[in-house]
């Protein structure tokens, strides 16, 4: 098991602040979606999270896994673009 690094960091907002936060691979992403996650239990929440612990696991590529996140953060609403 690795972190499975982000070929670019995906730059989200967290906290009640707005504080802005870059991840920089998938066990960053998998912490974040279990945390307190806006849209948890929607469908792209429920991807990013199977495709980060996949690229964890070595199933495919941190950058699929990447872009799926990328989606569920732009669901939610945190996706600093």
């Amino acid at each position: 098991m690795y972190e499975a690094w982000f070929s670019k960091p995906v730059s989200v907002t967290t906290g009640i602040g707005g504080d802005i936060r870059n991840l920089l691979n998938a066990q960053q992403a998998v912490d974040l979606l279990g945390g307190n996650w806006r849209d948890a239990g929607s469908q792209k929440h429920r991807s990013a999270l199977r495709a980060c612990r996949q690229a964890i696991n070595g199933g495919i590529s941190a950058d699929v896994a990447r872009e799926v996140f990328v989606e569920a953060a732009r669901e939610a609403h945190i996706l600093v673009e």
